[in-house]
């Protein structure tokens, strides 16, 4: 397989000599952790205290990796990375409220972005998560198994109307629908729910995708159990493959409570755990559609190298590659240049509610082993070719 991720000039060239100097500036702040501890602190002080810090927060930070404030303001950056290939996923990422009219507000954001995609190629999918629909407490409660109270039923019920309506209106636009995962003490009861709507919408190809958070060592048996009900029953299976996002919450929770850590026992188990899950899909991609979610060089060659084996095209539709927006640039765009279909997630939202999204990213980046030295080490790479080019 030829080795096309070093590939510098295309990676980056979308970027001017001045967002690649920002993005440098940022990597470097990231691998410091203390940097990233007092920046996070600091930053949420100046926004409680409504200091005006959003300007500078809105040109640094947030405009690396969000495409803006509202689904209008993201369209030139959908635009010129389409340019290259690339596609977006429009990810209204503010975090989760516990009210109804906030659900109701996280639904007409959603269909709004189902009615985006409609109308755009660049826009292939549509995604939201389910505690933006649903208390997460209800969720949890319901995944025990515990009995709803007469309201909690009724509230229960506007959560699967909310799923419904957002799943009949992506089927019936023809749009992706990427339903993302949480935690995994609520996730048997979004599982369920979701599975419910691939039944009712997936009849004739993937419209609903699930995420599996390939972390979590029973993730391929659920897959494969799924995979047994949709042959009986008659549907196709949509899948976002990722590693997972709430590692340190997972094994916190496990210790405190005396069960069995739902996570892998190490990152080598989990990347043996994610590819099989691949293979998986892909040996049975007659009945199944997959988002290969990942920043990982060596899983998305074994993945080129299985869809080769497999003889699927490199651009069928049943196969997405997909990373965050702001990272990871010399995947997604060498993957497009070389005829993949790859989707960049692209978040979304006010630049005070979009905080928590952005200070998570800069946490993940500073804990998972190699991947801002990896940035830094390609971004480098790119000013050093430009000065010799000039």
């Amino acid at each position: 397989m030829e080795k096309i991720f070093n590939n510098t000039a295309d990676a980056f060239a979308l970027k001017s000599d001045t967002e690649l100097d920002r993005a440098y500036f940022l990597f470097k702040l990231i691998a410091s952790q203390p940097l990233v501890r007092i920046g996070t602190a600091v930053t949420n002080f100046a926004l409680k205290a409504h200091l005006p810090v959003e300007g500078l927060i809105r040109a640094t930070v947030f405009d690396h990796f969000c495409g803006g404030t509202t689904e209008e303001d993201c369209l030139p950056v959908v635009d010129k990375m389409f340019t290259k290939g690339v596609s977006s996923v429009l990810d209204y990422s503010v975090e989760a409220k516990e009210d109804e009219s906030e659900f109701d507000k996280a639904l007409e954001k959603t269909l709004k972005t189902i009615e985006f995609a409609k109308q755009r190629k660049a826009i292939p999918f549509a995604v939201f998560k389910p505690t933006g629909f649903g208390r997460f407490d209800l969720w949890v409660k319901l995944g025990e198994g515990k009995t709803f109270s007469i309201e909690e039923a009724d509230e229960w019920k506007r959560v699967v109307n909310r799923f419904d309506v957002v799943c009949k209106t992506a089927h019936d636009n023809d749009v992706a629908l990427l339903i993302d995962a949480e935690e995994s003490w609520m996730q048997d009861a979004a599982d369920n729910l979701v599975a419910d709507m691939m039944r009712k919408y997936n009849k004739d190809k993937a419209i609903v995708y699930n995420t599996l958070q390939m972390y979590r060592w029973d993730r391929l048996d659920y897959l494969k159990k799924l995979h047994e009900e949709a042959k009986q029953e008659g549907f196709y299976i949509g899948m976002k493959i990722v590693r997972g996002a709430y590692m340190e919450k997972e094994n916190k929770r496990a210790e405190e409570m005396g069960y069995i850590s739902p996570i892998c026992i190490s990152k080598e188990a989990t990347d043996v755990n994610y590819d099989d899950a691949i293979r998986y899909m892909v040996e049975h991609i007659d009945t199944m559609a997959i988002f290969a979610g990942t920043h990982n060089e060596d899983s998305s060659y074994k993945l080129m190298q299985l869809m080769e084996q497999n003889g699927i095209a490199k651009g069928d539709e049943r196969v997405f590659f997909g990373q965050l927006y702001g990272m990871s640039d010399n995947i997604s765009f060498n993957l497009a240049a070389n005829g993949y279909n790859n989707a960049k997630y692209l978040p979304f939202g006010p630049v005070r509610d979009v905080m928590p999204y952005l200070i998570r990213r800069a946490e993940e980046n500073t804990s998972v082993a190699g991947q801002t030295s990896r940035e830094l080490n390609l971004i480098s790479a790119e000013r050093k070719r430009r000065k010799l080019h000039d």
